[in-house]
C-alpha cells in the first residue's frame, strides 16, 4: 500500500482542546471511565507471555500501531486527560470503524486493508492478541489506517473519543460468560451501552455476532430496549439449522441480521461452528430511520474469507 502520510505516532494521545466538546460532559465521562472501586470487567487476561515471533512483531511494530496513553490506577484504564485526536492520529478526517475485542486481528486488519478510505481502531487488552494482530498487519503490507488501543473499551472509549465520532462499532464473538453468576461480566450490558452509544454518529451501524444462543437472546433483550437504536432487520429470520446448545424459551423468531459481508470468518467463529453451534448476527443503527440497506450486501463490503 503506497501511502505517503506518516503514521502520526509521535503524539497520538493528547489532552482535548477546550472547544472540542462540552467541558462538563467530557469531565463526567472521564470521571466515570476512571472509576475502579468494585469495577466489573468483561475480560480476564491470562497468559501474557509472547512467543518469539509475536515478540519480534511487537518489537518492530508496536511503536507505530499500538497507542500508549497515560494509564490510570490499572494498566487497562486511561489516565487523566488521555485523549485521541483522530485527525492527528490518522493524518486526515475519515469514517471510523471501531472493533471492541479485536482478538487476533482477523477482522480489523482485513477491513483496514480492504477499505483504505476508512480509519480503523481495534480495542483489545490481551497482549498476545495484540502481538498477533501486528503479525497480520505486517503480512497485510502495514496499512496506515489502523491503530490498536490496549485498554478497557468501556472505560477508555468514552474518555478518549468525542461524541459522534464512530461510524461503525463491531462486537464479534465476545465472551458469553455462560454461568449465571458471571452474566454481569458480559460486555453487552447497560453500562457498556451507556458508555459507547453516545460515541456513535447519527446513522452509525452497530454490528454484533455470537455463537451462543443464550448470549444472543441476552443481547436482543438489552439492545432492543435502547431507544437510541433501530434494528436494521426487524423481519430477518433466525439462522437456519440446528444448534448443539440450548435455545432459550422466548427467543425472537425475527429481528436477526444476515451475515455481514464485512465480517471475515475468524478462529472464534470456526470453533463455534465446529462445536455445532449456530451463528447469530445482529445489526442496529443509531437513529430512528433505517436506510434502504444496512451495508450487508454493499458491493464495497468485505468478502468473507
Amino acid at each position: 500500500m503506497s501511502d505517503p502520510r506518516p503514521l502520526c505516532t509521535s503524539r497520538p494521545i493528547q489532552r482535548p482542546a477546550p472547544d472540542r466538546r462540552e467541558p462538563e460532559a467530557a469531565t463526567r465521562r472521564r470521571e466515570e471511565a476512571g472509576r475502579t472501586h468494585r469495577d466489573v470487567v468483561s475480560f480476564v487476561r491470562r497468559g501474557e507471555r509472547l512467543t518469539p515471533s509475536r515478540q519480534a512483531a511487537w518489537d518492530r511494530l508496536a511503536d507505530d500501531y499500538v497507542l500508549d496513553p497515560p494509564r490510570g490506577e490499572r494498566d487497562t484504564l486511561p489516565g487523566e486527560g488521555a485523549w485521541v485526536d483522530l485527525e492527528e492520529l490518522f493524518g486526515r478526517r475519515a469514517e471510523l470503524v471501531v472493533e471492541v475485542g479485536s482478538g487476533l486481528g482477523e477482522n480489523i486488519v482485513a477491513a483496514a486493508r480492504a477499505h483504505p478510505e476508512r480509519d480503523h481502531l481495534g480495542v483489545e487488552v490481551y497482549l498476545p492478541g495484540l502481538a498477533q494482530t501486528l503479525i497480520r498487519i505486517d503480512r497485510a503490507e502495514r496499512p496506515r489506517n489502523l491503530r490498536l488501543l490496549p485498554l478497557d473499551a468501556q472505560r477508555a472509549l468514552p474518555a478518549m473519543l468525542p461524541e459522534g465520532s464512530i461510524d461503525e462499532l463491531w462486537v464479534y464473538f465476545a465472551d458469553p460468560w455462560p454461568k449465571a453468576r458471571h452474566h454481569k461480566r458480559r460486555i453487552i450490558n447497560p453500562p457498556f451501552l451507556d458508555a459507547v452509544l453516545p460515541l456513535l454518529a447519527d446513522g452509525a451501524r452497530f454490528r454484533l455476532a455470537t455463537d451462543w444462543a443464550q448470549y444472543a437472546h441476552h443481547m436482543r433483550h438489552v439492545l432492543d430496549a435502547r431507544p437510541e437504536l433501530t434494528n436494521l432487520h426487524p423481519d430477518g429470520p433466525r439462522p437456519e439449522g440446528t444448534t448443539s446448545d440450548t435455545v432459550p424459551e422466548g427467543m425472537p423468531v425475527t429481528g436477526w441480521a444476515p451475515r455481514f459481508e464485512g465480517r471475515v470468518k475468524t478462529s472464534f467463529e470456526n470453533k463455534g461452528r465446529e462445536a455445532g453451534r449456530l451463528i447469530w448476527d445482529l445489526a442496529y443503527m443509531r437513529g430512528s430511520q433505517p436506510p434502504a440497506t444496512d451495508g450487508a450486501s454493499d458491493p464495497g463490503a468485505l468478502a468473507d474469507s
